[in-house]
């Protein structure tokens, strides 16, 4: 039986079998995701189109997450939760499931579309779920464990589909994935605790714009002080926000400017050859599920402080790599150094976003980061791509250097995402649920 109890994080242990359901969900979806990168021959061969052609069903996937999660997002913001979970993550599935019988080029665009649209909103949605579920000095082992989910589809479930697909053809392999994600949106349902959000499922229901005021909530959750809600009655966690989004787009298209073109680099500028690639990338997956139990356990404690050093560990990284890419001892320790500390910068940003957005913004918040984040991703490879034709792999690393030099130039210009600046929002909505005064 599904659980119906309102979740009160203020009171509530741990939803440790929430959170490993939603990880759960991830992991799939993301394997969902990656898929078509390891079989784009197969592909293209089953659809009757070139390689590049089969290619383009990825760009298709990012950036409709890109164009729709925001939206989307907005438009099903009186659903409940839970609800909207559950119903992605079968839309993810049913998408893997048309692609599997896809009769030509044109159905798979759109089933690549719908998977798009889906998990554009389930990564806004289950990111801010943390959000309404655990109290502030939990939201960074929430979301650490989700992030797992993300790591170990990059470490185990991209390649096992990918040797599935090589071995009993690409369709058995999405039609694999698509019946796991169907039945795994019931387990999610069974197991996720309901989240109580402001107006969600109400008739007043409604979340921030941009540009609009915050409608006033009735039930016994945080209210923002008008204090703190800036010049006509915004939201005064909208600028936090959108700062920490722009500073996450240009982190991530900095590193996916280089990580875009990883196998060139490790085969030719590295000069280790292309059996090399694939073993790097497994300790790239690797240090990625590192750097999400680092942040569960230690550095989630100080995110602000976390950003930083990761931050800046990343960028030492990539010079490394930029400067003696030939000097295979310091350009592997440079490439485990940038996998560990980047790893570490996704859930540490989105702990810091979820941190920083008041409850009623927080859906919309995840959802401008996921935007942020795909953005970031499509860019990194059209710079990536675009440095690569003209002057080659050697040049690519030093391309994405300058990027994360400027996101560590913005990282100490804003000042917003730094200790003890002001009590989060997330922080006062515990505070206002516990009743006491904020700080």
């Amino acid at each position: 039986m599904s659980q119906t109890h309102t979740h009160d994080p203020g009171t509530a242990r741990f939803p440790w079998a929430g959170m490993i359901a939603l990880a759960a969900a991830a992991f799939l979806a993301v394997t969902s995701e990656t898929l078509p990168t390891g079989l784009l021959p197969e592909l293209a061969s089953g659809l009757h189109v070139s390689t590049p052609q089969a290619g383009l069903l990825v760009s298709v996937y990012a950036f409709t997450v890109v164009v729709a999660a925001t939206p989307v997002t907005a438009l099903t913001r009186r659903i409940p939760r839970r609800a909207l979970v559950v119903s992605v993550i079968i839309v993810i599935g049913l998408s893997s499931l048309l692609l599997a019988i896809a009769p030509n080029y044109a159905v798979a665009v759109v089933a690549r579309f719908t998977g798009g649209v889906a998990h554009g909103v389930f990564w806004a949605v289950a990111g801010a779920y943390a959000g309404h579920i655990v109290p502030s000095h939990q939201l960074a082992r929430a979301v650490s464990i989700t992030s797992g989910g993300v790591s170990l589809a990059l470490i185990l479930g991209s390649p096992l589909a990918t040797i599935l697909g090589h071995a009993a053809g690409w369709r058995v392999a999405f039609a694999v994935v698509g019946c796991l994600l169907v039945v795994g949106s019931l387990v999610v349902g069974t197991m996720l605790p309901r989240a109580n959000v402001p107006g969600v499922g109400t008739a007043t229901a409604g979340i921030p714009t941009l540009t609009g005021r915050v409608p006033a909530v009735t039930a016994p959750v945080a209210v923002v002080p008008h204090s703190k809600r800036g010049v006509r009655g915004r939201d005064a966690s909208i600028r936090p926000v959108i700062v920490i989004c722009v500073l996450t787009g240009t982190i991530v298209l900095g590193s996916m400017t280089l990580n875009a073109y990883v196998a060139p680099f490790v085969s030719d500028a590295m000069g280790l050859g292309i059996g090399a690639v694939g073993p790097l990338l497994f300790v790239g997956g690797v240090m990625g599920a590192v750097a999400t139990v680092l942040v569960g356990v230690w550095l989630g404690r100080h995110p602000a402080r976390a950003i930083a050093a990761a931050l800046v560990l990343t960028t030492v990284g990539v010079a490394i790599l930029a400067v003696v890419p030939g000097v295979t001892p310091v350009a592997l320790g440079g490439f485990a150094l940038w996998a560990l500390a980047f790893g570490c910068l996704p859930p540490l940003l989105q702990t810091r976003l979820l941190q920083a957005a008041s409850a009623r913004f927080r859906d919309t918040a995840s959802a401008l980061y996921t935007t942020a984040f795909n953005v970031g991703i499509g860019g990194g490879a059209v710079v990536g791509g675009a440095i690569y034709a003209v002057w080659g792999i050697d040049a690519v690393p030093w391309a994405a250097l300058s990027v994360l030099v400027l996101s560590v130039i913005m990282l100490a210009v804003a000042g917003r995402v730094r200790s003890g600046s002001s009590v989060p929002a997330a922080d006062r909505d515990t505070e206002v649920r516990a009743g006491t005064e904020p700080a």
